[in-house]
């Protein structure tokens, strides 16, 4: 935003609408009384609103205002954390120790604050035994139930069973 203001001399208008340091307007003036004014008050002219008529100037701390508009860059940066959502995905036939790796990439995943979709995958004839695919999805329910909060219940959509966690605030 700062990069595109016009400063001092790089100011076009013949004459300027002037805010002075305290936000006070001083009125319709030459540009060369208000470049004076800046001067004598040790600041700079910045050409806030290039597109009024006349420009607005403001009589301020240029390379202050810049710093800043910088800090207030880096906080809202700062302050949007992007959640992302992180997929596992399950077998009926998934053996105890696979599910057990599982378990525990769910809970790192967890702790770096991003929600977890469990997908329970089933292919050809394996659609027939859902029940154990339900089992095996509370089992990792149970498991996990202390670090997380459920946002959807294990429900089959389609060929696939899904589970989405989310961590603990």
């Amino acid at each position: 935003m700062a990069k595109d203001l016009r400063i001092n001399r790089e100011i076009r208008a013949a004459s300027v609408r002037v805010i002075d340091m305290e936000g006070k307007q001083l009125g319709v003036i030459s540009l060369t009384d208000a470049l004076a004014e800046a001067a004598k008050a040790g600041l700079d002219l910045v050409e806030v609103s290039p597109t009024a008529a006349p420009p607005v100037c403001r009589i301020m701390d240029y390379g202050k205002f810049r710093y800043q508009q910088s800090k207030k860059v880096q906080v809202s940066k700062k302050s949007q954390t992007v959640i992302q959502v992180k997929e596992i995905r399950l077998r009926p036939k998934t053996e105890a120790h696979d599910l057990e790796v599982k378990v525990k990439h769910v809970r790192k995943f967890l702790e770096q604050h991003n929600k977890v979709k469990i997908s329970m995958m089933f292919r050809g004839r394996e659609i027939a035994y859902t029940d154990i695919g339900r089992k095996i999805m509370e089992d990792i329910k149970n498991t996990l139930a202390d670090g997380c909060v459920i946002d959807q219940q294990p429900k089959l959509e389609g060929r696939n069973m899904i589970m989405i966690l989310s961590p603990k605030k």
